[in-house]
């Protein structure tokens, strides 16, 4: 309990963003003598499964964010047969899923927070998720970092929230107010075929970037919200189909989607801590 206290506290007073920057300057380090034994103690340490990695020898990777962001063979995330499937955007495990109740989303023991704050104060985008569902997982240290598609769908706009790195772990879920609509975090509403859409990519300490596959890094040193809109005006839209990469964390963090009321229905064995794989059916 003390450990569990004090880890909280050192949360809270830490640099969050200095501390960040400083990791992610190692991790794009290319000297082998620094990033080889760093990324093979990274392999044991956390478990990594690097038989499912296209290039399987960790000291392959020119930097550890290299490592980090590994591609996957082809055909080690199988999408379900049923098209209409909404498919899981990463690997790690459910930290919550459920409803979006009186705009107001479920963290943890007693948490939560407002869906207007989460996707950066608007209101009026806020409404077309009320009463809808959600879905939070966590991507563990030891977990594939890319971020895919969960449907089919057209990019309509994104939105940066700055904020602070605090650890996204089941400890500080339980312990930190709001902590997902307080860190910093990448909005990316799309609109499918089941409605409205948003993948919400929420960085972590010592997480260096979030990145997108449309706009590259998405997290600009301006500390206010930024909206990008991709409407397009006589530009090709940009669609990305049903279990594309659309994003992806270098080092660990959260991603979150939501949808509009009436429009999917969780898995029933979909729950707090069961493990998850991309691609997976959620419906």
């Amino acid at each position: 309990m003390v450990k569990k206290e004090l880890f909280i506290a050192f949360q809270h007073i830490v640099p969050h963003h200095l501390i960040s920057r400083g990791a992610g300057l190692l991790a794009e380090c290319k000297v082998p003598a620094i990033k080889n034994p760093f990324t093979n103690w990274f392999v044991k340490q956390y478990n990594v499964d690097m038989s499912e990695a296209l290039e399987e020898n960790p000291e392959a990777y020119e930097s550890f964010n290299a490592f980090f962001t590994r591609p996957l063979k082809d055909g080690m995330r199988p999408l379900p047969e049923h098209k209409d499937a909404v498919v899981c955007p990463a690997d790690g495990a459910i930290s919550q899923i459920g409803d979006i109740q009186y705009s107001r989303v479920f963290q943890a023991k007693g948490h939560d927070y407002s869906l207007t704050e989460l996707i950066g104060g608007d209101s009026e985008l806020a409404r077309e998720f009320e009463d809808g569902k959600f879905a939070t997982v966590y991507l563990s240290p030891k977990d594939y970092h890319r971020v895919h598609m969960p449907v089919t769908g057209t990019l309509r706009k994104m939105i940066h929230v700055p904020g602070r790195l605090f650890s996204v772990n089941q400890t500080t879920a339980e312990n930190v107010p709001r902590l997902f609509a307080r860190n910093e975090r990448a909005v990316c509403i799309f609109d499918t075929e089941k409605g409205p859409m948003a993948v919400i990519l929420v960085g972590a300490m010592i997480v260096a970037s979030i990145e997108t596959v449309w706009a590259g890094l998405v997290t600009p040193h301006k500390r206010k919200v930024q909206t990008f809109d991709y409407t397009p005006e006589g530009n090709q839209p940009i669609t990305l189909e049903r279990g594309a990469e659309m994003g992806r964390f270098k080092l660990g963090s959260t991603a979150i989607v939501l949808f509009g009321k009436d429009q999917v229905t969780w898995a029933e064995e979909l729950d707090e801590t069961v493990p998850v794989r991309m691609g997976q059916s959620m419906t």
